[in-house]
């Protein structure tokens, strides 16, 4: 019988449990701020094969990753991060984790404080970027046809 091998179902990087049963490439996509193309990019930085399993990779490889997703912003192009030239700083940053839904909160906050059209938009709850409203997006009571009574 051939020896099974020891599997880490839970691999922790970037404050985030991935999956240790699925390929690098798509356990790395369950941290929030990495789709599959940022994650082939991580796993091609580091040097682990994107398709091997992440719970039988050896320790010293998944340091690596977790070093790569630590400084990635530094290491790729400017278009390749999901924050480019920021806001307050004016510096291109990659946001992973629970700083993604900070940082857009943070965003529509200056908007509807700066009393924008699309801060506006935001506050009572329209569509922002400039769809038709006229037959979709209802919300609240609904207005109907009424029958007449018998």
């Amino acid at each position: 019988m051939a020896q099974e091998e020891d599997i880490r179902y839970f691999v922790r990087v970037a404050n985030t449990d991935l999956d240790g049963t699925k390929t690098v490439q798509i356990a790395l996509t369950g941290i929030k701020g990495v789709g599959r193309h940022t994650a082939q990019s991580i796993a091609r930085l580091a040097g682990v094969n994107e398709h091997d399993i992440m719970g039988k990779i050896p320790e010293d490889q998944v340091e690596k990753l977790r070093g790569i997703v630590a400084e990635y912003a530094s290491k790729v192009p400017f278009w390749m991060v999901n924050r480019q030239k920021d806001l307050f700083t004016g510096e291109s940053r990659h946001l992973f984790g629970s700083d993604v839904s900070l940082t857009l909160e943070e965003d529509l906050n200056v908007m509807k404080k700066m009393r924008c059209y699309r801060g506006i938009r935001h506050e009572t709850g329209q569509k922002v970027r400039g769809q038709r409203t006229k037959s979709t997006g209802r919300t609240g009571i609904t207005v109907g046809v009424r029958r007449k009574k018998e």
